[in-house]
């Protein structure tokens, strides 16, 4: 079954920190990732490339294993939804408003109304936001 994929669960793969039920759903959804498809908004790969950039300013990673991981990525089956943008000032505003979450976190709830498919994410305000709308958690 093909997912919306949110970049929390994308950073614990590459981090490998957090709770350990954390990192077993990450890792489940990765395996996931061998017979379906992510889709993910278009801002999935500026968020993944802020928290990539701040990490490697913090001195946590270096660019070397940042290449790594981003070649892993590249050769992942990740689709990038284009529409995006076009519900951004709207649907996407009101999810954020509704739900108060970012704008970034709603364009993936958005996404998944939108596409009906479940949702793997590991950010708690998104969980809470999806299940009053009625998204699935993927996995």
């Amino acid at each position: 079954m093909n997912f919306v994929l949110d970049t929390s669960v994308t950073m614990r793969w590459f981090f490998g920190d957090g709770k350990p039920q954390d990192l077993v759903y990450a890792a489940k959804v990765l395996d996931a990732m061998k017979d379906a498809d992510a889709l993910v908004p278009v801002t999935w790969g500026l968020e993944v490339a802020n928290v990539i950039a701040k990490a490697e300013a913090k001195g946590l990673v270096t660019e070397a294993r940042s290449g790594a991981f981003l070649e892993m990525l590249e050769g992942a089956e990740i689709e990038v939804d284009a529409a995006t943008f076009a519900h951004a000032l709207s649907d996407t505003l009101q999810l954020a408003r509704r739900y108060k979450l970012s704008a970034y976190d709603a364009s993936y709830l958005e996404l998944a109304l939108r596409s009906g498919m479940p949702l793997a994410t590991l950010d708690e305000d998104l969980q809470k936001a999806a299940r009053k709308a009625g998204v699935k958690k993927f996995g």
